[in-house]
């Protein structure tokens, strides 16, 4: 997956109507996006629209976003509001915990080059098995060795 070809929101009727509270990164794997988000700061030069608090525009589509967030001034980069079914939290450095309560987040819109988890990611990651490097498994290069 490119740059251009991030994954339009899983329910576009639904886009906007997300709380602008969600947690932030992390997790490692995701399974929807739904919706990418242009966080505005009039503070930074963004027309003051909310009383001089930071808002945000919400879109079905990457490209939608992107175009956004170059046109208005006082904007940050794009931002993929994600479901996570299950992640994997990292307790402390290399001490990873599968976790499989649903929770939204949003991420940089890099992190979905990672590709969408699967019925055998996170397994596959914890496995005793896995490759020395297991972050290869969350970017597509490797699964568990046999």
């Amino acid at each position: 997956m490119s740059r251009t070809e991030y994954p339009d929101a899983v329910d576009p009727l639904k886009v906007g109507t997300y709380p602008a509270k969600a947690g932030a990164g992390g997790g490692f794997v995701w399974d929807e996006v739904l919706e990418y988000r242009v966080w505005c700061h009039p503070e930074r030069g963004a027309p003051d629209q909310n009383e001089g608090s930071d808002y945000f525009y919400s879109f079905a589509t990457y490209a939608e976003a992107l175009e956004c967030s170059r046109d208005i001034r006082g904007a940050e980069e794009t931002l993929a509001l994600i479901l996570q079914r299950e992640h994997i939290n990292e307790t402390d450095p290399g001490h990873y915990v599968h976790v499989t309560e649903e929770r939204i987040t949003e991420w940089p819109v890099e992190f979905l080059l990672r590709p969408r988890r699967t019925p055998s990611t996170i397994a596959d990651f914890l496995s005793p098995d896995a490759p020395p490097n297991r972050l290869d498994i969350l970017r597509g290069l490797g699964a568990k060795q046999p």
